[in-house]
């Protein structure tokens, strides 16, 4: 009976547990769609249209000195959290009307978990 009951334990505590970490290597593989736009690097790409994603997490949106952002992306007063980044990656649109990001993603909201996680160690 007392095997039942810790069995019965483990279960409830596994079911009620949050859900499983972000996987940034995870992340990394699926930033492949991302990185056809945006690079990785601190001095960034010219031949790429979306700013570089180097650094993100913490910084303030439309940041970039030498970036051509949209005046709703300099006027949305984001500052790049890890909620920020998943409501934006989830639907650029929704989070900033009028900027120049115009897809919606194809991303699971695990997926986009995974993401954060990898653009964390672009710090």
């Amino acid at each position: 009976m007392r095997t039942l009951v810790l069995i019965g334990c483990v279960a409830i505590a596994a079911l009620s547990s949050p859900a499983m970490a972000a996987d940034a290597t995870k992340g990394k593989a699926l930033f492949e769609a991302c990185a056809k736009c945006h690079p990785i690097t601190a001095e960034g790409d010219d031949t790429l249209v979306g700013p570089t994603l180097k650094g993100i997490v913490g910084r303030k949106a439309a940041s970039i000195e030498d970036f051509r952002y949209s005046s709703a992306m300099r006027a949305s007063g984001i500052t790049w959290t890890e909620q920020t980044l998943k409501e934006y990656i989830a639907d650029p649109q929704a989070k900033v009307k009028g900027n120049r990001m115009a897809l919606k993603s194809t991303f699971e909201p695990g997926e986009i978990d995974d993401i954060v996680a990898y653009l964390k160690t672009l710090n």
